[in-house]
């Protein structure tokens, strides 16, 4: 085919993580037919950008010829630099992507979604509001294609990173880097906040064994609103997606800011311009649109108090949960709204309305 053609000659580095996209999207696109299981993406996304930025990172360890079929390879016919030396950068950002791969792996593990019987409950929302045939071209172009086109393209930063001089690691590095470690730790942290919190839910009893961060005093009333609003979620109606989107912006920006990067357009003046920021770009619309979908469920399921919880917290920056407060302040109506959102309101469970 041409294109394989000129994928080998003019960017060899792409041709063994092209050939597995490919093959990853057919796989979970098949199984998710023979299951009726459309989870399947869900159930590699841990993995699949780890294994996309470690193969760029350890490219001199792989052997020219692959022993195997999918096997990683390094193609004789890349630059020697990137055969032969690692780019500290790629590594810095491998050990990131890595310490990611394990915090999500955890909190998937735990949540019992490794489970091949588990599926997503949004799934089998879209499956009620639309027709059988939709769902299936759903399944196949955004669920199998466009989600493990989007998990390429996250390894696309490190690839960037392998293609600059293998120098040693700049001031921005060091900084991205640590914000990078921060960004997964305070994660992991609103990961356990909702675990502890769905847990006292269902069984009514407090785990004195919590995570640091996670050991909050949940009530009869939390569990009465439904939904977790305590902790980091009293500043963010999803920090887990914030931080998430953090993380891969930072991973995308650790080559772009490097002294090694070439200059960038700024503000961009036309779309290609903007193609070095696609992969936080197409993954943050992505969440965008997800965070949209999830949250009409959640105010279907509990219309007062969500509505609540959307009028006074942000759904991503906390720096404008305040903001909403004064707001609702002038307006006369933060203390109701606080009762519904933190305290033991009257409409918990969307019973009445709100003022």
């Amino acid at each position: 085919m041409d294109f394989w053609r000129v994928l080998t000659h003019e960017a060899p580095m792409f041709v063994w993580p092209v050939k597995f996209c490919v093959a990853m999207t057919a796989a979970t696109y098949v199984l998710s037919i023979l299951t009726n299981n459309v989870s399947q993406v869900d159930r590699v996304w841990t993995f699949l950008p780890t294994i996309y930025t470690t193969y760029y990172a350890f490219m001199p360890l792989f052997p020219s010829v692959p022993p195997a079929y999918f096997f990683p390879y390094t193609p004789d016919t890349i630059p020697a630099s990137l055969k032969e030396t690692f780019s500290p950068r790629a590594l810095l950002m491998a050990s990131l992507v890595v310490t990611w791969m394990f915090r999500l792996s955890y909190n998937t593990w735990r949540r019992g979604l490794f489970s091949l019987k588990d599926e997503d409950y949004r799934w089998e929302v879209l499956r009620q509001k639309i027709s059988p045939f939709l769902f299936q071209l759903f399944n196949l172009f955004f669920i199998a294609f466009a989600q493990n086109i989007i998990l390429f393209l996250l390894g696309l930063p490190a690839a960037r990173a392998v293609a600059q001089p293998h120098t040693p690691l700049s001031t921005s590095d060091y900084i991205l880097g640590t914000l990078g470690f921060l960004v997964i730790l305070t994660e992991f942290i609103s990961d356990n906040q909702q675990y502890s919190f769905q847990t006292f839910k269902r069984s009514g009893k407090l785990n004195p064994n919590e995570w640091p961060g996670a050991k909050i005093q949940w009530t009869k009333y939390d569990a009465e609103r439904g939904f977790v609003t305590r902790g980091l979620w009293a500043w963010s109606r999803h920090p887990n997606f914030l931080c998430e989107q953090s993380f891969w912006i930072i991973i995308t920006l650790i080559p772009l800011l490097s002294s090694d990067s070439p200059r960038l357009d700024f503000p961009p003046t036309s779309f290609a311009s903007l193609t070095p920021f696609l992969p936080c770009l197409v993954l943050c619309s992505l969440f965008f649109a997800s965070t949209i979908f999830t949250e009409s469920i959640s105010k279907a399921k509990y219309p007062v108090a969500y509505s609540a919880y959307q009028e006074r917290v942000a759904m991503f920056l906390p720096l404008l949960t305040p903001v909403w407060g004064v707001l609702l302040y002038i307006q006369g109506r933060k203390g109701n709204v606080d009762s519904l959102v933190y305290g033991t309101g009257p409409n918990l469970k969307g019973k009445g309305k709100a003022e």
